[in-house]
């Protein structure tokens, strides 16, 4: 099976040559795999970096430097998209890494007859600081990170959504572009449309990949804003993109609003009991979390607070989102015109 391996990069040349080393360290035919690197206008030395590879290494099927004019994500897998010669699509970030059987299991899972598949995603640190183990340890846990199955689960069986999946070329051709109006929740957009196809989206605990996580809590902060802000703004084009988990820090902040009022006007247990519980839980958490991973003690203490910043970030981006959403749907219709 003749593969496209596709990544769509922005500044992301500290992560990038690890990448391409290990895509060419993979044990899957190099003469099976067309390469398209997509270079979103970086201004550091992504595109050099993307450029050397493509001059250095013959053995691969094709390579192919592309440009993405409109910056975003979406706009960068449609121009991949364009130039795809492959029969499936192998999509992985920039800030990734992978094993070196990781595309051969991909395409023999998918040759068992399905259409789209794909593993587990594990988070790592690019930095190895005790601080940055504790950021990690966090986002990894359910309490701080992500109810995905593709994070958590070890069974094999029907998901969702994935991360880093293979799809077949025939998906694309059904369900359509990605849609660029939409920067952060792309692939929740996409995803809902492949499922409403009739695609089912396949998981394998055996298939092993990896993403780079923020290595500090201001980034990891903002990040969890931001993609708290694009869920409240896709709510306007796809609400029914997202579960109900993907509200909870929303639902969280809506309860701390009224819980507060309510204390301003005398009616103090709501708040007190709000606080509390979510006190216990966050410290039963950071317990586990501990238990679970090698952080000192003298760092650990702070993981009820790092985990009440993230719902705190993540909620308020939600209600930012929603507050601005029907602008920006009357801001993005008239762009249309």
């Amino acid at each position: 099976m003749i593969l496209t391996f596709g990544i769509v990069a922005y500044n992301a040349c500290r992560y990038l040559p690890s990448l391409l080393s290990d895509l060419k360290k993979q044990d899957y035919p190099h003469s099976l795999i067309q390469v398209i690197l997509v270079d979103s206008m970086s201004t550091d030395n992504t595109k050099s970096i993307m450029l050397h590879f493509a001059d250095e290494e013959k053995d691969f099927k094709q390579i192919v430097v592309l440009d993405n004019p409109n910056r975003i994500l979406a706009a960068g897998w449609n121009v991949l998209l364009k130039h795809v010669a492959g029969d499936a699509i192998l999509r992985i970030d920039a800030h990734a890494s992978i094993p070196k059987d990781f595309i051969k299991k991909n395409v023999q899972y998918l040759q068992k007859g399905y259409d789209i598949c794909g593993g587990k995603v594990l988070s790592l640190q690019i930095e190895q600081g005790m601080w940055q183990q504790t950021l990690l340890a966090a986002e990894n846990s359910m309490f701080g990170g992500s109810f995905a199955a593709f994070r958590r689960s070890d069974k094999v069986r029907e998901v969702s959504t994935l991360a880093f999946a293979i799809y077949r070329k025939k998906v694309f051709e059904s369900v359509g572009f990605y849609n660029e109006k939409l920067v952060r929740t792309e692939d929740n957009e996409m995803h809902y449309r492949m499922r409403t196809a009739g695609y089912k989206f396949y998981f394998n605990p055996n298939i092993i990949s990896y993403r780079f996580s923020r290595n500090s809590l201001y980034k990891l902060i903002k990040q969890k804003f931001l993609n708290g802000y694009w869920i409240g703004l896709t709510m306007g084009i796809c609400p029914a993109c997202f579960s109900l988990f993907h509200f909870v820090p929303f639902l969280f902040i809506i309860s701390i609003i009224f819980c507060t009022i309510l204390y301003l006007c005398g009616f103090k247990v709501f708040f007190i009991v709000l606080i509390l519980s979510y006190l216990i839980v966050a410290i039963l958490m950071a317990l586990a979390t501990y238990l679970r991973n090698r952080i000192t003690c003298r760092f650990a203490v702070l993981l009820p607070l790092i985990f009440l910043l993230l719902h705190i970030s993540y909620g308020i981006g939600t209600l930012v989102g929603l507050i601005k959403m029907p602008f920006w749907i009357c801001y993005s219709s008239q762009e249309d015109e």
